[in-house]
């Protein structure tokens, strides 16, 4: 027993040894294990980005009116959903206040008239001088814009459609105090049928879309698809929603009538560019449009290479680069490889 207690420790440390030694072949070069895998013959071709996502049916010309200058709401002639015609008024202000500045600015004006005509003659006869002459005349052109300005202030202390169109809010009430530029009503110009849908994408989404791409809009509240295309897209990010903005207007409704604010399903179809197109349980590690994949050009070495996103549907990602020098995708098996390990295709 104490001989084989003696002995415990040697046999400790050779079970580490052997552990610690790689298998070797007959040539002493170490001998790693190939990983199953199966793969895709890679071929590029013309590939079309698809993108999903949904908005609200709305107008280019959707407007907020206000008064120019505050005051009490006297009356408001509309509400929403009302059909207006443009040029039709909207709204007043109680013109109270405004009257009298504008007739104290109008007493104003005709007193500066009569000093200026009387100066001019006094000039005339050599009564008054030059420097007093043209202070009249000074005085009465100041009078003169005040009285412009009132008479603007007066033409806008009311609200008119500036297009033919539906009311969509009505956004105060009469006998309420607002100040300039407060919005009262909203309108849009339905009434000539010009309807888009606004939608709102990822910066990776935006890159891919253009101006002009074709696109499909579907809604529960018609069967049918409705053609469309993209008629503008932002240039820059909106800071209440986190995304980009982007418009899609119908070729045509026909007889189909939408209402503001309608919900809706767009799916746009980007130019179709140099592409791959893989299986989606091949990408690796996706993220703000690039991903890694498992390639192979002699089916017994794997490699890993960086790729471009360029849009992920349902069952397929579309890489736009980093396959140009690659024959095989690793499709099955990728979870085990690492860059450069030995693989066996058991299934091309």
């Amino acid at each position: 027993m104490k001989t084989i207690i003696n002995y415990l420790p040697l046999l400790f440390l050779a079970v580490l040894a052997s552990c610690g030694h790689d298998e070797t072949g007959e040539d002493g070069l170490n001998v790693q294990e190939s990983v199953p895998v199966s793969v895709l013959s890679l071929k590029q071709g013309k590939g079309e980005s698809l993108t999903e996502t949904t908005g609200l049916f709305s107008t280019d010309d959707e407007t907020l009116l206000s008064f120019k200058n505050g005051g009490v709401i006297e009356r408001i002639y509309v509400k929403e959903g009302d059909l207006v015609k443009k040029g039709q008024l909207l709204a007043i202000l109680n013109m109270t206040e405004i009257n009298a500045k504008a007739a104290q600015a109008k007493l104003g004006l005709e007193k500066a008239e009569r000093d200026f005509n009387r100066a001019k003659k006094l000039y005339r006869d050599s009564v008054v001088t030059l420097e007093q002459f043209e202070n009249a005349k000074t005085a009465y052109e100041v009078v003169q814009q005040d009285w412009k300005a009132i008479q603007f202030n007066l033409r806008y202390s009311e609200i008119r459609a500036t297009t033919d169109g539906y009311v969509l809010l009505r956004l105060a009430n009469e006998g309420q105090i607002v100040g300039a530029g407060t919005p009262v009503v909203q309108i849009n110009g339905a009434g000539k049928g010009n309807w888009i849908v606004k939608i709102g994408v990822s910066d990776r989404q935006w890159a891919t879309i253009q101006e002009g791409d074709s696109a499909v809009i579907t809604t529960d509240a018609f069967p049918d698809k409705i053609a469309a295309v993209v008629s503008r897209k932002s240039e820059g990010l909106d800071p209440n929603s986190g995304t980009f903005s982007v418009q899609v207007q119908p070729v045509s409704l026909g007889k189909l009538a939408v209402a503001s604010g309608m919900f809706a399903k767009v799916t746009i179809y980007g130019q179709a560019t140099d592409s791959w197109l893989i299986p989606y349980e091949s990408l690796l590690d996706g993220d703000a449009g690039r991903g890694y994949v498992f390639v192979t050009n002699d089916q017994q070495v794997a490699r890993k290479a960086e790729v471009k996103i360029g849009a992920i549907q349902r069952d397929n990602v579309l890489i736009t680069s980093g396959l140009e020098n690659s024959k095989f995708l690793i499709v099955s098996g990728s979870p085990y490889l690492k860059d450069g390990a030995k693989i066996k295709v058991v299934n091309k």
